[in-house]
């Protein structure tokens, strides 16, 4: 447990770093990965007992591919169009006027493919968390250093404590969706027995392509290799379920952990949208509120740095700086 250090009176720490940039950033590609990759045919499409996709009724029909429901080629500029959006959303430009937008986009994908997933699902929920924080961003980019006075005026500390609260609730949804995801699992025999990702492995829907297919197949054949790729995602999943209780280093290693884990997943199932909203649900739950990732460089030695970075290039979490003076610094 690190220490409590302060140079002047703690305030409300600032939530608009480049983590929560970063976080965006893979939201934003993932939609945009399966708007761009898939066909307006294979997105907009009849589902047996609900009708013809997008359904346009009650709540989905504020979907911005209710604009063209019964055209192909209509349906196919909004994708673009969707696109677009994302794409200027996780290049970092003005997520003030981008926050909205994104959360709109991501609704209208949510509420009107045929073929959503989890992963369309926390997109929509993070992308809406993320908007609140958006609301008090004033960056040019979100990759930069929020400027020296953000949030000391009452209305920037009332738009810091809705973005920091944004982000706790985006905390807490990825704890929960991780803890369900490992218990719902338990009282199956198969993950029980160690033997679940034998049948994965063989289904030919979401079994591995065909050239990573000798080497899953080597793997899960094998009784210690399919122990270990169905018990080792469990304890990754509790890990990410308990983060916020873990040390920082500890944390750190769940992360890492959960980021292989959902590449595998990409790699072996073929879920790129998925895994890139969830890459960005877990870096907000795993980095502090309020750090940002720094570029790691030699220090002179005659200024003193304005954060302290650890040993991944994380500085502590930012707060509101007035002039010359420090801030207070928090080590978690």
């Amino acid at each position: 447990m690190g220490g409590l250090v302060l140079t002047a009176p703690r305030s409300l720490v600032l939530p608009w770093t480049n983590v929560y940039g970063l976080a965006r950033t893979l939201v934003a590609l993932g939609t945009a990965g399966t708007l761009a990759f898939s066909s307006a045919q294979t997105l907009f499409r009849p589902v047996y007992t609900m009708g013809d996709y997008p359904l346009c009724k009650r709540f989905t029909a504020g979907s911005a591919f209710c604009l063209a429901p019964d055209s192909y080629p209509g349906l196919t500029w909004i994708k673009w169009g969707c696109v677009v959006v994302l794409l200027v959303t996780a290049s970092g430009w003005r997520p003030r006027w981008t926050g909205l937008p994104h959360a709109y986009v991501n609704y209208s994908v949510y509420t009107g493919i045929a073929i959503g997933d989890g992963g369309d699902q926390i997109a929509l929920i993070l992308s809406v968390l993320f908007a609140l924080v958006t609301l008090g961003d004033a960056r040019r980019w979100h990759w930069q250093t929020v400027a020296d006075g953000a949030g000391t005026t009452p209305p920037g500390r009332v738009l810091a404590l809705v973005g920091t609260s944004a982000l706790v609730v985006a905390r807490l949804q990825m704890s929960f969706v991780y803890f369900q995801a490992s218990v719902a699992k338990l009282p199956h025999a198969e993950w029980a027995d160690g033997t679940a990702m034998w049948y994965w492995g063989q289904n030919p829907a979401f079994g591995a392509p065909s050239w990573l297919r000798p080497l899953v197949h080597a793997v899960v054949s094998a009784p210690w290799g399919v122990a270990l790729m169905t018990w080792l995602p469990l304890v990754i999943e509790i890990s990410l379920a308990a983060a916020l209780l873990l040390p920082r280093r500890a944390r750190r290693a769940a992360m890492a952990a959960g980021l292989f884990f959902h590449l595998c997943i990409a790699l072996v199932m073929g879920l790129w949208s998925f895994a890139l909203a969830m890459a960005g649900g877990i870096v907000v739950l795993c980095l502090p509120l309020g750090s940002a990732l720094h570029r790691r460089r030699a220090s002179s030695g005659d200024e003193p740095a304005p954060q302290q970075v650890d040993d991944l290039g994380v500085g502590e979490p930012a707060l509101p700086r007035q002039g010359d003076k420090a801030a207070a610094g928090l080590h978690q």
